[in-house]
């Protein structure tokens, strides 16, 4: 009765797939996992439960996955430099909604950056945060936008008194001021929470910064941004063993119950990649930004925070006002098969969410791939020939990418050895 159904489903996940093969994807939000880690996504692992902690389940039959789950965590710490780490959640928000569960009490002010400031959805009154207070204050700004004003903050920190700072954005191109203001949120009993989604890779591979060194209290992630995979979620820190209870009864039963054991075991094959490869793959990110930033700014866009030489992550920020704004350059490009997404920019008001000026560009998937700065600057050409040129260059782009089909930076050689 649903066979046709079926074959019709099968077919749009090979367009999918047969298409995304075809395109330049930089969406900052994904990434690739390498063919030895997709080849167990159908294990046993997907039809199973395991709540609770390993050795300490509610179900039986988990001793592979206890296993696996352990040397993970083990392996994070080690990764990491911290004596905590939580697995369980199954996505960032997931992790963050562990975390704020449990040290947001109703109404506690908290500090975050602004939607057009960078900051995600999750912090702010519409997401996680917002289940727990409405009391939730923007950090000041530099007038550049790209940077948290650290003496206007101090000041605010010691006028609010807040419970909880949360850094770590969705636009995200530097480093955020932890060790500025961690003696001031010490001073004034505030938690520091460090959403590191963006950043995972960068900070695993000493590419960035150490928010657990530099005073954070926990850092809370996605694993499949700038880390290789799965999609899933984490928490980090180094906090004593009675705060760290707090957040791992967050986790469970706070807001998981099984946490997709399929996945798990893929991370766990992913974060050995990034053990052995993640140095290498952070400063390749890091440089193609810049170089991208660079090309497309010779080409006649409008880069953002080019006075702080554009950005420190795998991140680019890109002012598209002038050619109609984000959503329609956005648009266009995808019909070219260059795939980004509109993005509000820091001199903007929340109400232009959906016809924001902005683009955001992320070069971690093409980095993967094997692009280096000689195809960031072929890229910034493909762009400004669709967007300012108005040309049609999808066979270009097709012709370009077939030359990058093998993930990198992974252990897909010896797959089966």
């Amino acid at each position: 009765m649903y066979e046709d159904k079926i074959r019709e489903t099968e077919r749009l996940i090979e367009q999918q797939n047969e298409w995304r093969s075809r395109c330049i994807n930089l969406i900052a939000s994904e990434n690739v996992m390498s063919r030895r880690a997709r080849a167990h996504a159908g294990s046993d692992f997907a039809h199973r439960y395991a709540e609770g902690h390993p050795g300490e389940r509610y179900y039986r039959g988990t001793s592979f996955i206890d296993t696996i789950e352990n040397t993970l965590k083990s392996n994070l710490k080690m990764l990491f430099e911290c004596t905590h780490s939580e697995v369980r959640p199954i996505s960032g928000t997931n992790a963050n909604e562990a975390v704020f569960s449990r040290l947001i009490n109703h109404n506690n002010p908290v500090m975050v950056n602004s939607t057009p400031g960078g900051g995600h959805i999750s912090h702010h009154k519409i997401g996680s945060v917002g289940k727990f207070t409405k009391n939730i204050i923007d950090f000041p700004i530099t007038a550049d936008g790209y940077h948290i004003d650290v003496d206007k903050t101090k000041d605010l920190i010691h006028a609010v008194k807040p419970a909880l700072i949360v850094f770590g954005k969705s636009l995200f191109l530097f480093p955020e001021p932890v060790r500025e203001l961690a003696d001031v949120c010490v001073e004034n009993k505030a938690n520091i929470v460090y959403d590191a989604a963006h950043v995972l890779g960068l900070i695993a591979g000493k590419q960035f910064q150490s928010p657990l060194e530099e005073g954070a209290h926990l850092v809370t992630a996605s694993t499949h941004k700038t880390f290789f995979g799965s999609q899933r979620g984490l928490v980090l820190s180094n906090v004593d063993s009675a705060f760290w209870r707090k957040i791992d009864r967050g986790a469970f039963p706070g807001s998981s119950s099984n946490h997709h054991l399929n996945t798990l075991a893929q991370l766990a094959i992913c974060t050995y990649e990034v053990m052995e490869f993640g140095q290498q793959y952070a400063r390749d990110v890091i440089a193609n930004a810049k170089a991208l930033a660079e090309a497309l700014d010779k080409q006649g866009f409008d880069v953002g925070a080019k006075e702080f030489g554009y950005t420190e992550s795998h991140q680019v920020a890109v002012n598209v006002n002038k050619f109609n704004g984000g959503e329609e350059v956005s648009i266009n490009l995808e019909m070219n098969d260059i795939v980004l997404n509109m993005n509000l920019l820091p001199h903007e008001p929340l109400r232009n969410a959906t016809h924001p000026d902005g683009i955001r560009i992320g070069v971690q998937e093409m980095t993967r791939f094997g692009m280096g700065k000689q195809e960031m600057e072929k890229i910034a050409e493909l762009m400004k020939e669709c967007v300012i040129d108005k040309k049609n260059v999808k066979e270009e782009v097709n012709r370009f990418r077939s030359a990058f089909q093998d993930v990198k930076y992974s252990f897909d050689s010896q797959a089966g050895s």
